[in-house]
């Protein structure tokens, strides 16, 4: 289905281009004609150069190239029929027409060439996305998921941002973090966190040894990597969930990172009270330092995860994006139209453009939970020993 719709796009595309070329070509025809029927005294035909200038907007080079030749013969015409071709008059507009055209030509060339490069980067930035960060299911386990990736860079698909989920054990794992820094290092240090995840979330561990799994890599990285003018600077917030697929609750370890947010039906929005420990990489704390919060998370209810890109997000009042205020709006909505709703709206307040890389994940809770645990009450946060903790995988 959708190569099809691309295929149908293409051609629609095609067909406007070339309907649009005739724009050119009766501007010429017109030009000529008014210009032979003009009085002597009157010379239309430098108008001839529009035709040419216009082209590059509407076609390639070669189309470009053909409209100059085009434009070309029409000024011989006129001066055949407009007080004679071998007149000084002629000559000069015929010889500026074609420098004119020329260059006209070249200019399409070298941009039909940029873009053509710049097709070959967009092809693969996305098979790097594709590979550094795997899309994510549509359903998996009792979650619906949507998400979102949006780069600050200029043409770029990835950043200093990601997110990863697996499905083991009966249980969902989640991992939404952000990388210090841009560019190409920033993307490295996120294809180590991910590619750590990835090996460890399905090992019979708790959140917290994960978490502790992940600062091991990146230290180790940092060794390997840092020069000793950025020891110290490399370092990454991080947000890991687990949802058991047949209980009600999220558990939920942060080093550093912005705690989610829990949608209700009924516009009811809670920011859980996470106790995050340091970002991953800064001290090399040890799993026994990072602390286990577990909040309720009820069928029909939303968590929506982001990464700072979003809230840090400002206005032209240099105003922060209000991204609590503005998700109770959508509490009713599904993951898809949620991430489509603040997507429009972030991007609205921000005037287009984003300072820095941005990433949302909703996970919304569909199956029934047939397996219920006393002692969770609410939304508060309450330790890891409060809830039995779920068999590994």
């Amino acid at each position: 289905m959708g190569s099809r719709w691309s295929a149908a796009r293409r051609r629609q595309a095609w067909r406007t281009s070339h309907a649009l070329l005739l724009l050119p070509v009766l501007l010429v025809v017109a030009i000529t004609v008014a210009a032979i029927g003009s009085p002597p005294d009157v010379h239309l035909g430098p108008t001839l150069v529009i035709a040419p200038a216009l082209t590059p907007s509407l076609a390639g080079a070669r189309a470009t190239a053909l409209v100059g030749a085009l434009a070309v013969a029409a000024q011989v015409v006129i001066g055949v029929f407009h007080g004679g071709l071998m007149s000084a008059n002629h000559l000069v507009q015929i010889v500026t027409l074609v420098l004119l055209s020329v260059m006209v030509t070249v200019y399409a060339a070298l941009r039909d060439r940029r873009r053509l490069q710049l097709a070959q980067v967009r092809s693969v930035a996305e098979a790097a996305q594709h590979v550094l960060m795997w899309p994510l299911p549509e359903q998996i386990g009792p979650l619906r998921i949507a998400s979102l990736y949006l780069a600050a860079e200029d043409e770029a698909q990835i950043g200093g941002d990601l997110y990863a989920v697996t499905h083991a054990g009966g249980q969902v794992r989640v991992l939404i973090g952000d990388v210090r820094g841009k560019g190409l290092a920033a993307i490295g240090e996120a294809a180590l966190l991910l590619s750590a995840f990835r090996e460890s979330a399905h090992r019979d561990i708790s959140l917290p040894e994960l978490a502790a799994v992940l600062e091991q890599s990146v230290t180790r990285y940092a060794a390997d990597m840092d020069s000793p003018e950025e020891a110290g600077e490399r370092f990454a917030t991080a947000l890991l969930i687990e949802i058991p697929d047949l209980d009600p609750i999220t558990r939920m370890t942060s080093c550093g990172h912005p705690p989610p947010l829990l949608l209700s039906p009924g516009h009811a929005v809670t920011v859980p009270s996470l106790h995050p420990s340091p970002p991953l990489g800064v001290h090399g704390t040890p799993a026994s330092e990072h602390t286990l919060d577990v909040f309720s998370f009820e069928p029909g209810d939303t968590l929506l995860l982001y990464t700072d890109g979003v809230i840090e997000a400002r206005d032209a009042r240099h105003r922060f994006y209000p991204l609590t205020e503005r998700a109770a709006q959508w509490t009713d909505a599904s993951p898809e139209s949620l991430i489509h709703h603040v997507r429009r709206d972030l991007m609205t307040h921000a005037g287009g453009r984003l300072g820095d890389d941005a990433a949302l994940i909703a996970l919304h809770r569909t199956a029934s939970v047939h397996r219920q645990h006393h002692g969770i009450l609410g939304h508060g946060g309450v330790r890891a020993g409060d809830v039995p903790e779920l068999p590994g995988p």
